[in-house]
């Protein structure tokens, strides 16, 4: 678990597609209407957390780079195209560059990478065949469109991959000689990665059309069952997002950024539905590692 994660292995991956799609609907909402440093704190930490335990230290790597970036850039388009604040720091020609605006572009900055890690952890617990189960009879485009949407990265990924070593077992690579013959190389490349992607599709459209996708009465087979533990789960999700979610209809999940900055006081209320969030974001993982711990005692029992 330490170096690769869980995967597709995690135990939590084993539930319900319900449970699963509720669970992030709820982190995922939650994180987006929450401004509060508390929160943001919190959903930040839980979320990087779950993305180590299902894909390792690679997920470490890519989330910091990403996460560097949106930061930087977010921080500087508010604090030159938002004004707002009473505190001026200095001045850029007339521009007046405020602590609230560096503030507020921070604070929108962690939301926005909590809210792409947690989704970088949907996209491993939530599969096509779940996508295509939940929303297969009742909107089946939208099913089809979602599935193909989460697979596609992961599916350009592996046949650039799989290009590039069979260009390299015909001594041709992108990485070696001028600048002149890597452009054109990669451009190659690339353009093989799109004509074989264009194919894959058209003979997909084919195959499901042949199948009959999307007509009406058709079936689709599934192993998917609802069980105590899927009823078990969705009654402590229940609650422990309604207190969440009352609180942050009430503002306790928000701050004020401007005129001036006024942090959130860390009250009762305020901790009690912070300890809520805690306990619905901490679940799936320590479901997961439950679940390693108990297969890895079996077989050492074995």
């Amino acid at each position: 678990m330490e170096n690769k994660g869980l995967g597709e292995t995690a135990e939590f991956c084993s539930y319900h597609p319900l449970v699963n799609i509720t669970y992030f609907a709820l982190v995922i909402g939650i994180t987006m209407f929450s401004i509060s440093p508390y929160f943001l704190a919190v959903t930040l930490v839980f979320s990087w957390s779950y993305a180590f335990v299902l894909k390792g230290f690679k997920s470490l790597k890519l989330n910091l780079s990403v996460s560097l970036a949106m930061l930087l850039i977010m921080v500087i388009i508010n604090m030159f195209f938002n004004n707002n604040g009473e505190t001026v720091l200095f001045y850029i020609n007339t521009n007046r560059i405020t602590a609230e605006s560096i503030a507020y572009g921070f604070a929108s900055a962690i939301m926005l990478i909590a809210v792409v890690v947690w989704f970088s952890c949907f996209n491993v617990i939530i599969t096509a065949d779940k996508l295509i189960y939940l929303f297969g009879k009742v909107a089946p485009v939208l099913g089809l469109t979602l599935s193909m949407i989460f697979r596609f990265i992961p599916l350009l990924k592996n046949r650039f991959a799989e290009i590039t070593l069979g260009q390299k077992c015909m001594k041709r690579s992108h990485a070696e000689g001028n600048l002149i013959r890597r452009a054109r190389q990669l451009l190659k490349e690339v353009s093989i990665l799109i004509a074989w992607s264009l194919e894959a599709s058209i003979e997909s459209a084919d195959s499901m059309e042949a199948r009959g996708y999307g007509l009406k009465g058709r079936t689709s087979f599934h192993l998917f069952k609802f069980s105590r533990r899927d009823i078990a789960m969705l009654i402590l999700m229940a609650v422990t997002a309604a207190p969440v979610l009352i609180g942050a209809y009430l503002g306790v999940t928000n701050m004020y950024f401007y005129p001036k900055l006024v942090f959130p006081q860390l009250d009762l209320t305020t901790a009690l539905v912070l300890l809520s969030y805690v306990i619905l974001a901490a679940s799936p993982m320590i479901i997961d590692i439950i679940g390693e711990y108990k297969w890895k005692q079996l077989d050492l029992n074995m």
